[in-house]
C-alpha cells in the first residue's frame, strides 16, 4: 500500500485511536477528528504528541491538505464530512482496507448478519491449536489494522457491512458470508443496499481465492454463480463437496479431499446457529491450513462467547437462557428454531427498520408469552398478536424478567432474544445481557 502524506482519521475510539498509532508511527501526517470533545471522548490529548486533534470539530476545512480520509465505522455514509470527501475526489477508505494493505500475512474475513463473532474466534482457535501464530479480531474487538506490525503468520477478522462500505481493493484470500437476513436498514436504507455491501467482500477475489458460502440461504446462495473465486459451500445436508451436519457431526469434502467427520459430541455450541456457525468454521480453518487434529480440538475446547445462547440458571424448572446479541430478526427467530417450545419470549429495544413478521412467524404455536419492552415494543407486539401470541408490555427488562418468573411454568424456556438494539436503555448488548443476569439472580 502507498502511504498517503496526510490523513484525515475521522471517530477516535477504538478504530480511529488504532488507524492513527499505524499511520503516525509510519511517517503519515495524522489529523483527527471527531464531533465530540476530548473529554466526552476520555482522551488524555497528551498521550497524542505527533498526532493533530481536532476534537469537537466537524467543519469542510477538516480536509485541507488531506489525500486519504479513513472513516471509523460508526460514522454513517452520508456525513457530511464524507461528502465533501468524495465531491473534492478525495480517496476513501475503510481501516479494513488499510490494514490489508499493510499486513504482510494473509487474511480470513468473515462477514454475515449473525454468527460472525463465534465463527471467527473458532476460526482463531483452530488454527492458534495448530501452533499458527495468529490474529483474531476486526469488528469483533482489536481493529484489523492492530495487527500490521505483528509476527502474526495469519489474520482472521470479522467483518462488518459498515466497514465494507469504503472498500475498494480489499481481497482476502479466504471470505465467508454465514447469512444474510434484513438488519441496520437504519444505516444502508433498504435489503438489497445492505446485501450488495455485504458482497463487496468478494468483490476483488480472484481465482486463486476461496468464498465460503451459506447454501441454504438463498440470499447468500445466489451469489455463488457470480463469484470469480472458488466457491466452497456449506449446509445442512450433504452435498457432493463442502460442510454439512451429520447425527452429531460435522463432514467436510474438500476440493479433491477425502470426507472429514469431525464430532459434535464435547461441543458446548448449542442451537441452530451455531450448527451454522460450526459449519463454516470447519471449512474455513481447514481452507486456511489447520489439520483435522486441531479442528477437533477448537470445536472441543471452544467456551460460547457471551451473551450467545447462554443458559444462565435452570429454576423451579424452568431453563433461563441470555441470547442478548440477537440484536436483529434473522438472529431471534434462530434463537426461537433452537427450541421446541413452550418459550417465555423477552423482545425489544431499539428498532432496526426491519419487519417483525419473521418472528411473528417462528413464535406462532411455540411462543406461549412475549414479555416486550423498550422503544420496538409496539412494533413487536402488533407482529405477534397477529399470529396469535400473548403479549404482555413491561416497562423494563427487570419487569420483564420478574414477569417471566411469575407467568412460567416447568418445562418452559425463558428466552431473552431482543431481535432489537439495546441503545434506548443500555449502553450495549453486553449490558443488556449482564441486567439480565443480575435480575434473575435477584429473583432469590
Amino acid at each position: 500500500m502507498a502511504l498517503p502524506r496526510q490523513a484525515l482519521v475521522l471517530g477516535f475510539q477504538r478504530t480511529g485511536q488504532a488507524v492513527a498509532r499505524v499511520l503516525a508511527a509510519r511517517g503519515v501526517r495524522v489529523r483527527v477528528a471527531d464531533g465530540r470533545p476530548a473529554g466526552t471522548l476520555g482522551v488524555e490529548t497528551r498521550q497524542w504528541t505527533g498526532v493533530e486533534l481536532r476534537l469537537g470539530e466537524e467543519g469542510p476545512d477538516l480536509l485541507a491538505g488531506v489525500d486519504l480520509v479513513v472513516p471509523s465505522p460508526g460514522v454513517p455514509r452520508d456525513a457530511p464530512l464524507l461528502a465533501a470527501a468524495v465531491r473534492r475526489n478525495l480517496p476513501v477508505r475503510s481501516e479494513i482496507e488499510v490494514a490489508a494493505g499493510l499486513l504482510e500475512c494473509p487474511i480470513v474475513a468473515i462477514t454475515g448478519t449473525n454468527g460472525k463473532s463465534t465463527t471467527t474466534s473458532l476460526v482463531g482457535l483452530a488454527l492458534a491449536r495448530a501452533g499458527r501464530r495468529v490474529f483474531v479480531g476486526g469488528n469483533l474487538g482489536t481493529p484489523l489494522v492492530a495487527a500490521v506490525g505483528s509476527d502474526a503468520e495469519v489474520a482472521v477478522a470479522e467483518v462488518s457491512s459498515f466497514q465494507l462500505e469504503w472498500v475498494e481493493q480489499f481481497r482476502p484470500p479466504i471470505g465467508c458470508l454465514i447469512n444474510l437476513t434484513a438488519d441496520h436498514l437504519d444505516r444502508h436504507g433498504s435489503f438489497e443496499v445492505y446485501a450488495a455491501t455485504k458482497a463487496r467482500l468478494f468483490a476483488r477475489q480472484g481465482a486463486d481465492d476461496f468464498a465460503v458460502l451459506n447454501r441454504d440461504d438463498a440470499e447468500v446462495w445466489r451469489l455463488a454463480s457470480h463469484l470469480p473465486s472458488r466457491v466452497v459451500s456449506f449446509g445442512s445436508d450433504p452435498a457432493p463437496s463442502g460442510a454439512f451436519a451429520g447425527d452429531r457431526y460435522v463432514a467436510l469434502r474438500l476440493p479433491d479431499g477425502e470426507e472429514e467427520r469431525y464430532s459434535l459430541a464435547r461441543t458446548r455450541l448449542v442451537g441452530r446457529h451455531n450448527q451454522e456457525n460450526l459449519l463454516a468454521a470447519v471449512t474455513l480453518a481447514r481452507l486456511a491450513g489447520a489439520p483435522p487434529a486441531s479442528v477437533q480440538e477448537a470445536i472441543d475446547g471452544f467456551e460460547p462467547l457471551p451473551h450467545r445462547m447462554a443458559r444462565v440458571a435452570t429454576r423451579l424448572g424452568v431453563e433461563w437462557f441470555d441470547d442478548s446479541k440477537a440484536t436483529n430478526v434473522g438472529a431471534a427467530v434462530k434463537s426461537l428454531e433452537s427450541f421446541a417450545g413452550p418459550v417465555v419470549l423477552l423482545a425489544g429495544g431499539v428498532d432496526k427498520g426491519g419487519s417483525y413478521a419473521p418472528l411473528a412467524e417462528a413464535a406462532a404455536g411455540k411462543v406461549r408469552l412475549a414479555l416486550v419492552f423498550g422503544a420496538a415494543r409496539g412494533a413487536i407486539a402488533a407482529a405477534l398478536v397477529g399470529r396469535d401470541v400473548a403479549v404482555e408490555h413491561v416497562s423494563s427488562l427487570d419487569a420483564a424478567v420478574q414477569a417471566a418468573a411469575a407467568h412460567a411454568r416447568p418445562g418452559d424456556v425463558v428466552l431473552l432474544a431482543p431481535a432489537c438494539s439495546s441503545f434506548d436503555m443500555f449502553a450495549d448488548y453486553a449490558a443488556r445481557g449482564r441486567a439480565f443476569r443480575a435480575a434473575i439472580e435477584g429473583l432469590g
